[in-house]
């Protein structure tokens, strides 16, 4: 006999990314939303010049922003605002190599350039939304150069000078995973264990190296691992 439509199990709706676009430049804004909008997977709720024109900061999913916003200088206030209730893509060329890290610092989960193209853009949207780490090739290799002199970044040289002393082979092994934008699901399913286990090596790096949040965990494990792939 047929099954009967009360009997068929309902299926589960596809989870849908809402995202906001800040950017002062037309042009560039509109292209952001022709590569969203043909994204089934992502939807764009709003579309502004500047993060005063957002309606609500806990609307949406993940921003894309611009970081440099009708003037030279980087708006690292404004990633500091948005990331405590949403998630931050910086797409924008670097003016300065302390302004990567700066934004990253403050809260970003990823920084691409404005080379990007369309398909690299809407991968490190996902890997964004989704809470692991975006960032252009090149972009990571500046990183890594520039940690161990930059006034502003953290304290690595001690903290991977103890890597081989302090941390367990699995430890640094998520860690590796971390340094190529896995989520901690993405990376507990590449080590064969479950997320809780890996939420559980981050807890221990992180306090084994006193490192205080994310971006500081992932400028370390670029130091340690070299560039994101």
């Amino acid at each position: 006999m047929p099954l009967s439509q009360s009997s068929v199990p309902p299926q589960a709706e596809p989870k849908v990314t809402t995202v906001a676009i800040i950017d002062d430049h037309p042009i560039a804004r509109r292209g952001l939303e022709v590569i969203f909008g043909s994204s089934p997977s992502m939807i764009i709720t709003e579309s502004v010049t500047t993060a005063d024109e957002l309606t609500n900061f806990g609307s949406f999913d993940l921003v894309i922003l611009n970081l440099y916003l009708k003037d030279a200088c980087p708006h690292i206030n404004v990633i500091s605002d948005l990331q405590v209730s949403t998630r931050v893509l910086v797409v924008s060329e670097p003016r300065h190599r302390d302004d990567v890290l700066a934004a990253i610092r403050a809260g970003a989960r990823g920084y691409l350039t404005s080379h990007a193209g369309p398909q690299l853009i809407l991968s490190a949207a996902a890997t964004v939304a989704a809470g692991g780490f975006a960032l252009s090739p090149q972009l990571a290799d500046l990183l890594r150069a520039d940690l161990p002199t930059s006034s502003t970044a953290p304290a690595t040289t001690s903290a991977v000078a103890a890597f081989d002393s302090v941390l367990s082979a699995r430890e640094d092994e998520a860690l590796l995973w971390i340094a190529r934008g896995y989520t901690h699901q993405q990376a507990a399913v590449r080590m064969g264990i479950s997320k809780a286990t890996v939420d559980t090596y981050v807890g221990r790096i992180r306090a084994k190296l006193q490192l205080g949040n994310k971006a500081e965990l992932t400028c370390l494990a670029i130091e340690r691992h070299g560039r994101l792939r």
